[in-house]
């Protein structure tokens, strides 16, 4: 059964992301950590596979300078109506995405250009093994954007071009990605991991 494209939305303003935003941990959350933000050091950070804009949002709402990069042109036109919804709530929320930058291309093409300091990955994670079904609205995302089977060539782009560091944002049981360097170090959650690799 394939479901409606249409159902799938960007929202900054309630549901998890909301939530994430009040109860999250602020910079002790895994990604944060991952990704270099501590006290007193909040790096320019591209988030390379933009998808629904969730990580780069909580990133921005630490107070990082967070570039998104889509290729999907329909991914991308449901984020600019997503991120315009939560700017039009004003507060809080619009100072956020004033720190969210959100372009149309190709991350391998882009990331030349933006001295960016730290590189987040999130590429369509393999098809799980198990049978379980995958969420209904990542389900919906991999019908939108299809599989990154460029991944690899994005994170050897990545590791060329970030000044700081690179972070490929991983199933935390998945093996490590083939065809790229050792990371440096991990950070784990729950159910993904980050693989942190230190360049420059």
């Amino acid at each position: 059964m394939k479901h409606n494209i249409e159902e799938l939305r960007v929202d900054f303003v309630t549901g998890a992301v909301a939530h994430r935003l009040r109860f999250g941990g602020g910079r002790g959350q895994a990604l944060a950590k991952a990704m270099g933000l501590r006290a007193g050091k909040t790096p320019m950070i591209v988030d390379a596979t933009a998808g629904l804009g969730r990580d780069a949002f909580l990133l921005a709402s630490l107070g990082a300078q967070v570039v998104l990069i889509e290729r999907s042109e329909k991914m991308h036109s449901l984020l600019v109506q997503g991120l315009d919804r939560a700017a039009s709530e004003g507060g809080d929320l619009r100072e956020i995405i004033g720190r969210m930058t959100l372009l149309k291309g190709d991350a391998k093409d882009l990331l030349q250009e933006l001295s960016a300091e730290a590189i987040l990955i999130d590429p369509m994670h393999p098809q799980r093994k198990n049978s379980a079904l995958v969420k209904l609205e990542l389900r919906q995302v991999r019908e939108i954007v299809g599989t990154d089977d460029d991944a690899v060539d994005l994170v050897r782009v990545a590791l060329e071009t970030a000044r700081s560091r690179v972070v490929l944002k991983w199933p935390a049981k998945a093996d490590p990605i083939e065809g790229v360097r050792k990371c440096s170090h991990q950070i784990f959650g729950k159910t993904t991991r980050y693989d942190v690799f230190m360049v420059g």
